[in-house]
């Protein structure tokens, strides 16, 4: 297959991945995109606010 094939399947994956989640686990993704901006606040405090 041509390289242009796999960025259109590479694209339609993509826009389908983000239907799903927006459909689906949005809440879910909001929780775990909360938890990961925790984290970071907590790592940036204990390694540079110290």
């Amino acid at each position: 297959m041509d390289n242009w094939t796999y960025y259109a399947i590479a694209l339609v994956a993509i826009i389908i991945a983000v239907t799903i989640i927006k459909k689906v686990a949005s809440c879910l993704v909001r929780t775990v995109v909360t938890v990961v901006l925790i984290a970071a606040l907590a790592a940036i405090y204990y390694f540079y606010l110290r």
